[in-house]
């Protein structure tokens, strides 16, 4: 996918001890990325190069890390680990649902990192080698093995290496963060999460100025049940790593998670601005998504409409295959079409939404989002045949995912599928049908989890399935409907407006 396919729309060392400031350049301030240190059998003179490339890893700063470790092989051509910190750079977000799975040309890149590390690895530590043979684990056989079974490897590889190196905090660290990255999405115990959890805030403890634990911390809980766990990370990270755009963004997680606001639109503010700064076109585009729909949960039309009307100028900016920051392009794709579905559907601009015009990218549940808000303002306003051809198209593009090998999204298209053509069979006066199915929409939303890449749905479907039974004037089975809804996505101001109109 190319550059135009949306045209239309203090150098920082750190040691154990603390943070030496990078000198700031053209009136810059100094760096700040929070205090990491990482041992390594390389030559002394690159540890602080080498320590910074972590900490920017740590935050999703892949683009600065790939540029840090390829600093420190420069400094030192014999550093084996700095291709471990390539290989991993370059697997990206390892949040899975994110991502979605690695393109090939990506793959193979990092296959040959892990090689070009391993053929330095005989004069490495045996743990250098156990970050080594885990790295490897994502990349090994890729074209045979399916992703998931490799990011479970690589978790139990680094649970491997954690167990035999008792001492070294970062394989702790790695390793919960795998913990989260491997967790099965319908396991509504969330125990990978919360053993994770529990590793990182015993670190924390101890280490309240490692950008990883804080940041590693909000992953681990960002899920309804658990996002009280991760208040005070929350509260915590952007001023731990405030030169890193991620983190002044990944707050906002929790803050979207227990419905705060206010908070979470001055974030992505901060977020988005750091990025621009920088040329990291994919962490704005997904920071404006969050503050998109923060804006819209508080009303404020007007900000949101600002958001929206600077899409076109970023889009023609935006190169796909660069990697910057924390968002992969995927995010930005998602961030590019979600955008004008949440404008659409969260006013109830259903003339809008049924006139939205879909496109075809490389990431076909993008792809989705626009069909779903689409065929949603088209059952609405009797646009019958338009809303035919966009739940078919859903339909498609859920078959398409499930041929790639996509699960997660394939099912989040099958939901946003029912949702759409149960809303398409009420137009049509087929009630009991569109119930059926809007009701084992909500039941399957509510088996799921939403990825990271996505403040919220476009329209959850346990609130459409109220509005559908407000419509057939079962008042009293929608209120139990959005106060269910509530307790998924709490202070929603579309379900406490139609909760409260209809009481």
């Amino acid at each position: 996918m190319g550059r135009a396919t949306f045209a239309a729309i203090a150098w920082l060392g750190l040691s154990a001890a603390g943070i030496t400031a990078q000198e700031p350049e053209h009136g810059e301030q100094a760096e700040k990325l929070g205090t990491v240190h990482f041992a390594t059998s390389c030559n002394p003179a690159v540890a602080p190069k080498f320590d910074r490339a972590v900490a920017l890893l740590h935050s999703f700063e892949f683009g600065a890390s790939i540029r840090g470790f390829n600093d420190a092989l420069a400094a030192d051509s014999t550093c084996a680990m700095a291709y471990w910190g390539l290989a991993l750079s370059r697997w990206g977000n390892p949040m899975g649902g994110a991502a979605g799975n690695r393109a090939a040309p990506l793959l193979q890149e990092g296959a040959n990192l892990v090689a070009k590390g391993a053929h330095l690895a005989a004069a490495a530590t045996e743990r250098e080698r156990g970050y080594l043979a885990a790295v490897d684990q994502l990349y090994d056989n890729y074209q045979q093995r399916d992703q998931r079974s490799r990011v479970t490897a690589y978790s139990q590889a680094m649970e491997d290496l954690a167990l035999k190196q008792p001492a070294d905090t970062e394989g702790k660290i790695f390793y919960a963060l795998s913990l989260v990255a491997a967790a099965p999405p319908t396991d509504k115990t969330y125990a990978n999460q919360l053993k994770a959890g529990a590793i990182l805030e015993s670190l924390w403890a101890k280490a309240p100025n490692h950008p990883g634990l804080a940041h590693y911390i909000i992953h681990a809980y960002d899920y309804p049940a658990l996002a009280d766990k991760a208040r005070a990370a929350a509260a915590r990270y952007a001023t731990i790593a405030p030169s890193a755009a991620h983190a002044l963004h990944m707050p906002s997680h929790t803050f979207t998670r227990v419905g705060m606001w206010k908070e979470s639109a001055e974030a992505n503010e901060r977020s988005s601005a750091a990025a621009l700064a920088t040329g990291s076109f994919s962490e704005a585009l997904h920071a404006w998504d969050y503050e998109m729909y923060a804006y819209l949960q508080m009303g404020d039309t007007v900000r949101a409409k600002a958001v929206l009307d600077r899409l076109p100028s970023i889009a023609a900016q935006f190169n796909p295959n660069a990697i910057t920051g924390a968002a992969p392009p995927s995010a930005a794709v998602f961030a590019l079409t979600a955008i004008p579905a949440r404008w659409v559907l969260e006013r109830e601009a259903w003339s809008e939404a049924a006139q939205l015009q879909p496109r075809t990218t490389s990431y076909p549940y993008a792809d989705a989002m626009t069909h779903f808000a689409r065929a949603i303002g088209a059952a609405h306003t009797g646009a019958l045949d338009t809303a035919k051809a966009s739940v078919a198209a859903l339909a498609d593009i859920q078959q398409s995912l499930v041929a790639k090998n996509e699960p997660y999204w394939a099912e989040q298209v099958a939901i946003q599928h029912l949702a759409a053509h149960a809303w398409l069979e009420l137009a049509q006066h087929r009630n009991d049908d569109a119930l059926r199915d809007m009701r084992e929409a909500a039941t399957r939303e509510d088996a799921t989890d939403k990825s990271a890449v996505t403040p919220g749905p476009l329209a959850p479907a346990r609130e459409l399935l109220g509005d559908m039974l407000v419509t057939l004037g079962r008042s009293s089975e929608a209120i139990v409907e959005y106060q269910s809804a509530l307790k998924r996505e709490p202070n929603r101001r579309r379900l406490v407006l139609r909760l409260a109109s209809t009481r």
